[in-house]
């Protein structure tokens, strides 16, 4: 039988999410020889390295990433241990990992981690924003617990779980003819200037699938935050499909246009995506059931 001690592991998962021995010590409030000795022994238990030393820095060779996402699932079944243990008056603690895409991350993350954090306030939640397709890819690679992404999402590895409905708007500077007219229709986009999100974001997608349903334009930017595309909407430089939460305040301060377009289908789905093979301990079960209530109000 392998002789692993509970603290290797957690020294050897804090290393790989610090990024460094030291940074790791710091973390767990040990010294970094002891946090160096603790990984050479976890990996001459194991056998061999689980990770490439670099110019004196640390990278997960194949056999680490191997067993990383192991070890968290080892540590997450003993804090679940632990919890049932002590019964219902243990607070929950931990660190939860969350990825979540531009539209979640930067205008619905009070929203989606609002009653989570004020009812585990114990927990620690590190948030990585980024594209529809980065966060699928980390919580496939065991790098994220939970994505939260915009528009469908289908890999037989993941559990897709509906949160809420959004809704996307067509947007244009206050001075362009589109916004100046009344009753718009189809006809009337032919040879627009668009501003795009870049490609992997769901917002590009679905705007490309708005897109073949319109008159033949020209796509003049493209750019890799929905902050960005609203500035360059407001200053004039073309128009752009955004979500309506992120132009909302611009709209209300006359800054840009929001323009009626009823014959365009605008509505998508955000969603919470999980690795189906990874174990899903206390901390995840607490986020999903609260960003459940949250969705359906």
């Amino acid at each position: 039988m392998l002789n692993i001690s509970a603290r290797q592991l957690e020294i050897f998962v804090s290393i790989v999410t610090e990024g460094s021995a030291r940074a790791a010590a710091e973390q767990l409030h040990l010294t970094q020889p002891a946090v160096s000795l603790a990984l050479s022994e976890l990996e001459r238990h194991l056998g061999g390295p689980l990770f490439a030393r670099v110019r004196g820095r640390l990278r997960l060779n194949d056999r680490g990433r191997e067993i990383v996402s192991l070890a968290r699932e080892v540590l997450e079944r003993m804090r679940d241990l632990q919890q049932r243990a002590a019964g219902e008056a243990r607070e929950l603690a931990g660190n939860l990992r969350l990825g979540a895409s531009n539209t979640v991350g930067n205008y619905l993350v009070g929203e989606l981690l609002g009653r989570f954090t004020r009812e585990h306030p114990q927990v620690t939640v590190q948030l990585h924003v980024g594209n529809t397709r980065g966060i699928v890819a980390a919580v496939r690679a065991h790098a994220m617990d939970v994505g939260c992404v915009e528009g469908p999402v289908v890999h037989a590895d993941l559990e897709v779980h509906p949160w809420r409905r959004d809704m996307l708007v067509v947007c244009a500077p206050q001075k362009h003819p589109l916004a100046r007219k009344s009753r718009l229709q189809a006809a009337d986009f032919a040879g627009a200037h668009w501003i795009v999100r870049e490609q992997g974001s769901a917002t590009r997608a679905q705007t490309e699938r708005i897109l073949a349903t319109l008159p033949p334009g020209e796509t003049v930017l493209e750019l890799d935050q929905i902050e960005a595309i609203k500035q360059a909407v407001i200053a004039g430089l073309g128009i752009a499909c955004l979500p309506a939460v992120a132009v909302e305040n611009a709209a209300r301060a006359g800054r840009l246009k929001v323009l009626e377009t009823p014959f365009l289908d605008l509505e998508r789905r955000l969603s919470l995506v999980l690795d189906r093979a990874t174990y899903h301990g206390a901390l995840i079960t607490a986020f999903m059931a609260c960003t459940k209530v949250a969705g359906t109000a």
